[in-house]
Formats: structure tokens, C-alpha cells, sequence
């Protein structure tokens, strides 16, 4: 049975990092995985992300960002994410539900019941078997953004620290309430740490599931 895996965490939590090291080696593992992200994942949900994200779009409504968020994500579903699993494969996606919950949701002031209602719609309830969540201050993530000149800076970078701070918080409030599903990551451990921590819990879920 092919698992939807997503991870999460607020900006600069290394979990983009993480991921592309988790890759090989779940592969070697004898898992196959196809690997995403949002916002984006396909050719349409691309092009929202190209919008949402641009640094210039700073009128941009927040109702307008969390409905965009949506549609990105409903099409990035029904043309990679359900395939991928319709034809046996395991999905890693950096960035799922979770991060509209809590950007928009909690962050925004939107209500996370009111952005859940939103992308239930949008993904027809479906959630990730299991995520893993990146668990780091804001003020270390937005210091790991300034020093990597590689990584692309977005309209959400460009948020004070006190935004950052409630979407940490955001995050915390979700782990709360489904404790089950979301598990936590201490992300101020070094990459290594991080990426064999994120690597025994994927193994552990596997093992509980007998995958």
C-alpha cells in the first residue's frame, strides 16, 4: 500500500534540504518514492506558485492567498499526487494542508477551521498518512534564510519576525490536535541529525503498517 508522506515546518526549518538528502535513501531502502512540492508540483499548480509567491503581489488579500493556495494544491493532486499513488508509488511532499493551516489559517488570523474547510473541499479530505513537522524558532529560520544567498526569497520572507513566530505557533497547534499523524522534529540539530531522525521516522511508520 503506497503512503502519502508530507513534510512541514516554518521558513528556513531545512526541511527542502532534508528532503532532497532523504530521497536516496529511502530508494536504497527498496522504497519508491516520488518526490514533490508545493506550492507547485505541476504545470498549473506551478503557475499559481509563480503568483502567490512573487515578492511584488504585496496588496495581495489574504482570503485571495489562502484560496489560491487551494486551487494550486487541488490541481497539484489530481495530476501528481494521486497518480504517483494510483500506480504504487510512496509520495514525499514538502508542503501540504498543514502549511495553509498554518500560514493562512492561524498566521493570517483566517481561522484554521475556515482554511481546513477550504482545502477539504479542494483535495476531497484527503490528508497525509503521516507528516513530519520541522520543529525551529523563528528567529534561527529566518537567519538560516539571510545567510543562504541560493534560496529563493519569496513574498512570505519578506514577513516581520512576528509572523514567522505565529506560524511556529500555528504549527505547535496543529501537532496538539493530531498528535497521531504529525510527528516533531527538532530542526536546530545539524542536517545530518535532522535527515537520519526524519529517515527513522519514515522507516518506524513503515514498520507499524507493515510497508
Amino acid at each position: 500500500m503506497p503512503f502519502f508522506i508530507t513534510i512541514e515546518g516554518p521558513d528556513g526549518s531545512g526541511k527542502t534540504t532534508v528532503a532532497q538528502r532523504l530521497m536516496p535513501l529511502l530508494q536504497q531502502a527498496g522504497h519508491s518514492f516520488v518526490y514533490t512540492r508545493e506550492p507547485g508540483g505541476s504545470e498549473i499548480a506551478e503557475q499559481i506558485r509563480s503568483i502567490v509567491l512573487d515578492r511584488h503581489n504585496t496588496k495581495m488579500d489574504r482570503k485571495t492567498e489562502a484560496l489560491l493556495y487551494a486551487a494550486s494544491r487541488r490541481q497539484h493532486l489530481i495530476e501528481t499526487i494521486m497518480p504517483a499513488l494510483q500506480t504504487g508509488h510512496h509520495v514525499l511532499c514538502d508542503r501540504f494542508i498543514d502549511s495553509s493551516l498554518a500560514y493562512q489559517g492561524y498566521a493570517r488570523g483566517l481561522g484554521i477551521e475556515a482554511v481546513l474547510d477550504i482545502n477539504l473541499f479542494a483535495t476531497e479530505h484527503r490528508l497525509p498518512d503521516l507528516t513530519l513537522y520541522f520543529d525551529v524558532d523563528a528567529e534561527t529560520g529566518l537567519a538560516r534564510i539571510r545567510a543562504n544567498d541560493q534560496r529563493e526569497v519569496n513574498r512570505l520572507d519578506l514577513e516581520a519576525s512576528a509572523f514567522h513566530q505565529r506560524v511556529r505557533e500555528g504549527y505547535l497547534e496543529l501537532v496538539r490536535r493530531d498528535p497521531k499523524r504529525i510527528r516533531v522534529l527538532d530542526a536546530s540539530l545539524s542536517i545530518d541529525q535532522v535527515v537520519q531522525a526524519a529517515y527513522h521516522e519514515i522507516q518506524a511508520f513503515f514498520k507499524e503498517h507493515g510497508a
